[in-house]
């Protein structure tokens, strides 16, 4: 909020630290994204990156942020938070170009799960990847096709073949280190055998260069778990 505030009363949040505050993204390191109109004419700030957008110049900010005349509505600019910030829609295609593809991809799919629909985009309701490469696996393979993100209890599974009692979970060492992830890890195995499920992981490089070998195993796993 403060860096809006120092660029100005029709800055908003942009970008990369726009898809944080959605929780599109996990907050990356490093300058403060905020774009404001291109005439805004606004100087260098330290810790700001500054985008220059004419196309926010007719964004009508919500009366409710404070603004005595507002523009003609656009669906550019919102509040989230009491912050003003790009829509998801704008915040993502702000994205491409500014960021890794994987982390358009992933964003745009967290704004599927999250209910957001974006044009253009069909949603397989994975969050990385990884999940994605997994899907592919079963394709490739005649796995029977599981649900993907599914809630139990507390816990969300990457994949679930419900009538079989089996849940696979992806495993990339960027989301599954440290201790926590460790003990959460297996808190969340424990209770899912207490409540009747079968657990398989299988890392990323397992999913990737041995994929022959992941299918066989789950193969096996749902051969002996006989759909009910």
């Amino acid at each position: 909020m403060a860096a809006v505030l120092a660029c100005g009363e029709e800055a908003v949040l942009s970008h990369a630290s726009a898809a944080a505050l959605w929780g599109l993204l996990r907050p990356i390191e490093g300058p403060i994204d905020v774009s404001v109109p291109s005439y805004g004419g606004r100087k260098k700030r330290r810790d700001i990156c500054i985008h220059r957008c004419g196309s926010l110049a007719a964004a009508r900010m919500p009366p409710s942020f404070g603004y005595s005349e507002p523009k003609r509505h656009t669906p550019l600019v919102t509040v989230r938070k009491r912050i003003p910030v790009t829509s998801v829609g704008r915040t993502i295609e702000d994205l491409r170009g500014a960021v890794a593809p994987k982390l358009v991809r992933r964003a745009r799919r967290q704004a599927e799960l999250m209910g957001i629909r974006i044009d253009g985009v069909r949603s397989d309701r994975t969050r990385s990847d990884l999940e994605r490469d997994f899907l592919r696996l079963c394709r490739r393979y005649g796995l029977p096709r599981p649900q993907v993100n599914v809630k139990i209890g507390r816990w969300t599974v990457d994949f679930l073949w419900p009538a079989h009692r089996l849940a696979v979970e992806t495993d990339s060492w960027g989301y599954h280190r440290g201790s926590v992830a460790f003990e959460d890890d297996h808190a969340r195995d424990l209770d899912l055998r207490r409540r009747g499920y079968e657990i398989c992981r299988y890392t990323e490089r397992q999913v990737c260069d041995e994929p022959s070998a992941v299918a066989a195993d789950l193969a096996e796993r749902l051969r002996r778990a006989p759909a009910a």
